[in-house]
């Protein structure tokens, strides 16, 4: 049975954004420079999805149909779904995708190396560095190798001092994501220090694909913690 989250129209507004959303709670809205931002606790792994849309055109873009695809189409609403990213290609992270495509008609877009294992057709695969667009607003795609063989973050950095990153499972508060052998934890940890770490501020806000959301400056002190203890 699927939870209620309510629509964007019940969700937290910008000024007490925090990230902090629960299975069954209110979803948490914030408004960026060109970009407006809605995440949302679904399905037992307590996963998030992320609402994109431009405040210019409306156009809509969802990171990660999770799960109850009812309450991702609810936070939809009526201005429609473009697009549909999948962070990577684990089930948890693709148990609403069927549904809200069919429902939406939306565009699924997902790295190349996953693509042929999420259990929807990909319409659009892309690479690293790849650019995704939500009406006026241009996301980048960052291929991380190890959580899968295709995960991406997707950067958000209209403003380079304030980037914005969602990182699916590839970066969590108190480490990377989960790899199943030391080669996996070195190309994801070499990754993030390459493509993450290195180039972005300590003033960029992390959203994962579960739990709370975080900063490269909460997160940056540990990273010498991290290699050491290999996950």
């Amino acid at each position: 049975m699927s939870n209620a989250h309510g629509d964007e129209a019940n969700a937290t507004t910008t000024s007490g954004y925090t990230g902090k959303v629960t299975v069954g709670g209110p979803a948490d809205t914030r408004a960026l420079p060109g970009l407006t931002v809605t995440k949302v606790a679904v399905g037992p792994a307590d996963n998030n999805a992320y609402l994109l849309r431009c405040p210019v055109t409306g156009e809509q873009l969802l990171i990660d149909a999770a799960n109850e695809a009812d309450t991702l189409l609810r936070l939809v609403g009526d201005a429609g779904l473009a697009t549909i990213v999948t962070s990577h290609r684990h089930g948890d992270h693709v148990q609403a995708l069927a549904d809200v495509v069919a429902a939406t008609g939306a565009t699924t877009v997902a790295h190349a190396e996953d693509a042929p294992k999420i259990p929807v057709p990909t319409a659009r695969v892309v690479h690293d560095g790849d650019e995704i667009t939500v009406g006026r607003a241009t996301l980048r795609a960052i291929h991380l190798v190890g959580h899968t063989p295709g995960s991406i973050a997707l950067l958000y950095d209209a403003d380079p001092a304030a980037p914005h990153l969602f990182t699916g499972d590839c970066l969590f508060p108190g480490g990377p994501g989960r790899t199943t052998n030391p080669d996996e934890f070195r190309s994801l940890i070499d990754g993030l220090e390459e493509k993450v770490f290195g180039p972005l501020p300590d003033t960029t806000w992390i959203y994962p694909g579960h739990g709370f959301d975080s900063t490269i400056g909460a997160e940056r002190p540990h990273l010498a913690e991290w290699r050491a203890r290999g996950w």
